[in-house]
Order: structure tokens, then sequence, then C-alpha cells
């Protein structure tokens, strides 16, 4: 019997927030998102997602209003970009209790160049910097010959979030 997608019983937001992001991969393809992945062959190649579950997925955050479709652009909406603190606190909680604690990504204030804590914050500026104010840069705990992708390739530099990552 196949698992249900959906939490009906349940009189509960994050029952609600489950239903739109809880499946296996969506995060992931959030995650693309905000480090600027847009086109559904980044995805594919970068994620090593089924092309079918990828369409699935990439069609409910369309519909779910978290992503836009621009021709062949996926962008995040201002809906989605909410998710922002989740998908970052969520990786920083994965990285103190399921990896040596070394970080393979930093995410610095783009307006000072200081690292944000794990709860997202700029200390020098006492800001909760946006995704559109942050950079991404390797980690210490980061592994170069891990994925040689052109999204993977890329993100080996220091990169804006948001700002399109294209493998073509």
């Amino acid at each position: 019997m196949a698992l249900g997608k959906d939490y009906a019983r349940q009189n509960c937001s994050l029952a609600r927030a489950l239903e739109v992001v809880g499946e296996r991969w969506t995060l992931l393809i959030l995650r693309d998102a905000f480090y600027g992945v847009r086109r559904f062959s980044d995805f594919s190649v970068h994620l090593d997602i089924p092309k079918a579950v990828l369409a699935a997925r990439l069609h409910a955050l369309v519909d779910s209003g978290l992503l836009d479709k621009d021709g062949h652009d996926y962008v995040l909406t201002a809906t989605g970009r909410e998710l922002w603190p989740v998908v970052h606190m969520l990786a920083r909680w994965g990285e103190r209790h399921f990896t040596d604690g070394a970080p393979s990504r930093l995410f610095l204030h783009a307006d000072c160049g200081t690292r944000v804590d794990a709860d997202g914050r700029c200390s020098v500026c006492r800001t909760y910097p946006t995704p559109d104010d942050l950079e991404i840069h390797p980690g210490p705990g980061m592994n170069p010959q891990g994925r040689d992708d052109a999204v993977a390739i890329a993100l080996r530099k220091p990169h804006r979030l948001l700002t399109p990552i294209a493998a073509d």
C-alpha cells in the first residue's frame, strides 16, 4: 500500500507545511534553488534525482507557490524565499549531529563579510540577512573530489545566493 502524501487528519500548521516540503528530494531542490540552480537539467545532474521525480517535485513546488517557472528557469518566489532560515538551520543541525562538524559550506553576510551563525545571524550587523544578502563559500568540510558536475564546480568558488548558476 502506498504511503499517502497528506496529513488530512492532522489539524496542524506543521502538517500543512510538510505536505508541501516534506517529500523526499524537495528540500534538496529548494536548497539548490537558493544556491542559484534554475534549470531542470542542472537540478537533475547535481542531485542525481530521477527525472520523473524531479518533474513531479518541481510541478508541486510551482503549484504550491514556492517556485515560479519563467521559460526554462525555476525561480524562488517570495514565499519560497521565506524558507531560507529553515533550510539553513536544518543544514547546520545536520552538520552538528551527522558529520564531523566541519561545514562544507559557509554563509557570509555580503555587506560586511562576516560569517552568519547557526541561527543565520550576522554578529557584526546584528541582523538576519535574507538570502539576497548572503554569499556561499566552500567550507573546511567540503570534499572537492566529491562531485564533478558543473553546479558542484561552480559552488567551489564564492557565490551570492540566488544568483543563477548555469551548467550550460
